[in-house]
């Protein structure tokens, strides 16, 4: 019965995900702030109420990860430098520990895919910083993100490559949507910040809300196989 419960749940907690989502990205599309302060942190937390349920270890870590997940969300809704920055900041934190879990759940045995693939997307990364105007007190943050980038995307690809199991194609698909994010929130900020595009935002949402709930999935697969 305790089983049937929770089944259940999970399935109610995935379609709030899915509807906030979609509500989510409509008032991106229309710039409705209010609806946007609900919503986008709802993101996050639901995911956070979904893996409480469905996993079977409850890494703490993970949490933290979608925790600050949620501060950066936050810190991208007011359309200021000030914010701006402090989104930057949060997302950095992020990044390291996303790494920090994405090693505690793979190993990669073969490092030559590794850098093959880290290479490439580094020099991608690299000329996108050296041909924008980026702000001096984010320029560096900015760098150290665009490596995290790379490395998680060369761990993804190799792993993928090596073995190209259920979780390391959730893995695989999770990570290069997270680097759409990244390359669309770039592009909002520092290619178009002085245009408006009603496309950008609702399309960084939506990579957004993918790239969690594969990762979230990576997460699960990954911890039965480690039981």
């Amino acid at each position: 019965m305790e089983i049937e419960i929770e089944k259940n749940s999970v399935k109610i907690i995935t379609i709030m995900y899915f509807i906030n989502a979609v509500i989510e990205v409509l008032a991106e599309t229309f710039s409705f702030k209010m609806v946007i302060l609900i919503t986008k942190p709802l993101i996050p937390l639901l995911l956070i109420i979904l893996y409480h349920f469905t996993s079977l270890k409850r890494d703490k870590l993970f949490y933290v990860v979608l925790f600050l997940s949620l501060l950066t969300n936050l810190f991208y809704i007011p359309n200021s430098k000030e914010f701006l920055f402090y989104a930057l900041i949060a997302y950095t934190f992020h990044r390291i520990l996303l790494l920090i879990l994405i090693f505690k759940m793979v190993s990669i045995k073969n490092y030559v895919p590794f850098f093959l693939s880290t290479l490439p997307l580094g020099f991608i990364f690299f000329f996108l910083v050296t041909s924008s105007d980026i702000p001096a007190n984010s320029y560096y943050l900015i760098i150290f993100q665009s490596v995290m980038a790379a490395v998680l995307g060369g761990i993804a690809i190799a792993c993928y490559s090596i073995n190209d199991s259920k979780e390391n194609s959730l893995l695989l698909i999770s990570i290069l949507l997270f680097l759409a994010l990244q390359l669309v929130v770039y592009i909002e900020k520092y290619f178009l910040k002085d245009s408006h595009s009603i496309f950008l935002r609702p399309l960084a949402m939506t990579l957004n809300v993918c790239a969690f709930y594969i990762f979230y999935k990576f997460v699960i697969a990954a911890e039965k196989i480690k039981q």
